[in-house]
Order: C-alpha cells, then sequence, then structure tokens
C-alpha cells in the first residue's frame, strides 16, 4: 500500500517569538519547537516515522513563513528512496515567505537505493525582504555498505520561480554520466547549499558571501570537486561532488556557519538532533 502524507507548517512572530503551527495527514511530523537561540528562532524537526518512501509513496510539505518569523527545519535521518516496482516515490516541498521572514532548510541526506525510482522536488517563492538558506546533499547508493547504484533514477528539481532553476535526472546505467570526467566522474554523493533573497542582493554583501565560500572550500579536503558561484544576483550556490556524504556535509556545515554570520549576525546554532 502507498503512502500519501502531507504537512503544513506555518511560521509567524507572535509577542517578539517565532511560533511554528502545522497540521498534517498521514505519516509526516514536527517533533516540539525548540528555542536554542532565544525566542526569535524557532527550531523544528521533521520526521517520517516510516523512514523512507518505496515507489507510490509521497511526502507533500508545505512550508510558510511570515512577518519577521525565522525557522530553521531540520530531520533526525536520511531520507531513503527504496526500491520500486515500477511507480516512482515523490518528495515534494514547497516554500513561500512573505513579510521580512528568514528560514533555514538543513535536511540530512536523502540516499537512493538500488533500483529505486525518486523525484526529490524543492520550490521556493519570495518576496523583496526575506531570506533563505538551504541545502540538498543527495547519496547514490551505499558505497561503504557494498550497495552500488546500480538500477533505477533520481530526479531532482530545485526551482525559484522566475529566478533560478536546477533540474536533472540520473539514470543509474548511464556510465558517461556517473563515471565520466564530464559527469560525475565516479563520485556518488552531490550536495550544494544556496542562499536565495527576495530581491537583488547588494553587490557587496553577494561579492563578500562568494570570498567567505570559497575561503572555506581553499582549507577543504574537497577543494578540487568544490566550487562557489552566483547564477543571479538574488542566488549564492555553493556545490560539491564526493565519493561519500560525511566529508560533504562537513563542508556544508562550515559554509552554513560563515553564511549564517555574514548575513544574519548569527552563530551557528547546531539543532540538538545533529549531536544525537
Amino acid at each position: 500500500m502507498s503512502w500519501h502524507a502531507r504537512l503544513q507548517l506555518d511560521y509567524r512572530l507572535e509577542a517578539a517569538r517565532t511560533v511554528a503551527r502545522h497540521e498534517h495527514n498521514g505519516p509526516l511530523r514536527i517533533l516540539q519547537s525548540l528555542y536554542p537561540e532565544g525566542d526569535a528562532v524557532c527550531h523544528n524537526v521533521l520526521v517520517h516515522p516510516p523512514g523512507g518512501l518505496v515507489g507510490g509513496d509521497t511526502l507533500d510539505i508545505r512550508v510558510t513563513a511570515g512577518g519577521a518569523s525565522h525557522g530553521l527545519i531540520t530531520t533526525p535521518g536520511a531520507t531513503r528512496f527504496y526500491r520500486s516496482d515500477g511507480e516512482p516515490a515523490l518528495q515534494r516541498t514547497h516554500i513561500t515567505l512573505a513579510g521580512q521572514a528568514r528560514l533555514e532548510w538543513l535536511p540530512l541526506e536523502a540516499i537512493c537505493y538500488n533500483n529505486c525510482l525518486a523525484e526529490n522536488h524543492l520550490t521556493l517563492e519570495l518576496v523583496p525582504q526575506t531570506e533563505f538558506m538551504g541545502w540538498d546533499v543527495t547519496a547514490l547508493g551505499l558505497p561503504h555498505a557494498s550497495q552500488p547504484f546500480e538500477a533505477g533514477s533520481f530526479l531532482q528539481h530545485i526551482e525559484v520561480p522566475g529566478v533560478w532553476l536546477e533540474r536533472g535526472r540520473i539514470q543509474a546505467d548511464d556510465h558517461r554520466l556517473m563515471n565520466s570526467p564530464l559527469g560525475l566522474a565516479g563520485h556518488r554523493c552531490m550536495a550544494s547549499i544556496f542562499f536565495v533573497a527576495g530581491s537583488k542582493l547588494e553587490k557587496g554583501r553577494r561579492q563578500h558571501a562568494l570570498n567567505l565560500a570559497r575561503e572555506v572550500i581553499a582549507a577543504h579536503a574537497l577543494r578540487p570537486t568544490a566550487g562557489a558561484t552566483s547564477p543571479d544576483g538574488q542566488v549564492i550556490v555553493l556545490r560539491v561532488l564526493v565519493p561519500v556524504v560525511e566529508p560533504a556535509m562537513d563542508l556544508l556545515r562550515q559554509v552554513w556557519a560563515r553564511w549564517r554570520q555574514h548575513f544574519w549576525r548569527l552563530s551557528a546554532a547546531n539543532p540538538r538532533i545533529w549531536s544525537t
């Protein structure tokens, strides 16, 4: 039996406190709101109790934030796309920011198991004076467990309508894409972190963010396969290819900490779930 789970999560600023309200259908939950940084920033953990998706499953996540609210969302573990017998497994995340809202979308990695048919969509809608920071990490197979990604497909779609679109499909049996120097070059993890503003960033602010990301890259073991760029005046993105997840996540967290301080004058308050 296929699962169709839906979650609506709404952030609002009430008496100088960011408050999260949510409702759900199916196996998708938000744990209690935490405030390790004080009332202004609300941390939430998104939980999918089944632990993974099979063919025919759909996760539909909708997040809105208004006023001057600031939400941070993470997950307790990886999103797992398991083997499919013909139907795709789909995760759709749609985030809408209004007012002067800020949002951080920091899930752990998505893992594509052999023979999966997976789609992972992220759509962001922002207005002027809103800002978003998030990342996306995808692992193709489980190299450490000798479970390669040899059959199946994965479609990734990241979009800010009218501003930025990254969309691509990876077929496990496309050996040129998977292994050639012009493709993934044998790497089995691709990761990115991106900062998006609701209007054009001031040039100096944007350039300093790029410089900070490039400083982190230059000092990191992943510097041969990482790069930072600004594909649009509203978007800054760092991308990296790596054999396994852990080094990529280390790089992304370092850049996240630098950008958080630069853009918002906030220190890197790691969600509690990351240390458990």
